[in-house]
């Protein structure tokens, strides 16, 4: 079989078209199977970018964050000694605990024998009358405030006075017991006593105080009246009334038994106040 020109030119063509078409059907196809590796590079980097640090406010995780971060340094920073309020220095052994209030001491004023009265009435002045109560009595007298009386005897609140002689109510009065003999006795835990009180009158009021042998014993005067201070066997170990004007005594107690501290008053007595203390 014989071909013309024409033919010959056209399978020619053809044969180069599909050559053409072979070939690039090969490219292509290398091509995509180049591309496939970098496509799954790509899209790894992706990946990577995404579960990376981001600035986008949802992709964030703080708390993660700040639980290594502050697992990372709390061992950088020493511990902190917990708060604790203040121990109380009676609490540690060595050191003694917060001193204690001194005893407040009085004598008393009742039941006890009244020799003498200063007349204090809130409406003056005071009567005196012929009996002690004031129904069916008569004012057989009149006395002003301040005035010092005899006190012969007490009866229902009322006393007897020698001059002028009749009866006055006691609660419009300032009066003392003559005689007072009182224990002193520290509270619990402290070693210090104040004294204070009042002789009208004349009297004595003694306070005994015990103590050991070789305790240290301070008296201080805290108004004008210094007490004698008297060791268990009578002897005075200060406060002479006839020698000096003292104000305080510091000493230790020769002997162990109870010490007293004595005022003595002949006529219109005093107030006297001071503090004993005992180490």
């Amino acid at each position: 079989m014989s071909f013309t020109k024409a033919q010959i030119i056209t399978v020619s063509l053809a044969g180069v078209a599909t050559a053409v078409g072979v070939a690039v059907a090969t490219i292509q196809s290398g091509a995509m199977k180049q591309s496939d590796l970098p496509l799954a590079e790509s899209s790894a980097s992706t990946r990577n970018q995404i579960a990376g640090p981001t600035n986008h406010p949802e992709s964030r995780q703080p708390k993660p964050l700040q639980a290594q971060t502050q697992a990372a340094e709390s061992p950088k920073s020493p511990p902190q000694p917990a708060k604790t309020p203040a121990v109380q220095s009676s609490l540690v052994a060595g050191v003694s605990g917060p001193k204690v209030e001194p005893v407040v001491v009085t004598p008393p004023n009742s039941g006890c024998k009244i020799s003498m009265a200063v007349v204090s009435d809130p409406n003056p002045p005071l009567n005196v009358r012929s009996i002690p109560q004031v129904r069916g009595s008569q004012i057989v007298g009149k006395l002003k405030n301040n005035t010092f009386v005899s006190v012969a005897e007490e009866q229902n609140g009322w006393l007897r006075i020698t001059d002028p002689p009749g009866w006055i109510a006691k609660n419009r009065t300032e009066s003392s017991c003559s005689n007072v003999n009182q224990q002193i006795n520290f509270l619990p835990g402290g070693d210090e006593a104040i004294v204070k009180g009042r002789i009208i009158g004349g009297g004595t009021h003694s306070y005994r105080i015990r103590a050991r042998k070789g305790q240290t014993m301070t008296v201080r005067t805290r108004k004008d009246v210094f007490p004698q201070i008297i060791a268990p066997g009578g002897k005075l170990l200060a406060g002479n009334p006839y020698e000096g004007n003292e104000t305080e005594w510091t000493g230790k107690v020769p002997v162990t038994g109870n010490y007293t501290l004595q005022l003595d008053s002949n006529f219109r007595g005093y107030e006297y106040e001071f503090s004993v203390n005992l180490r």
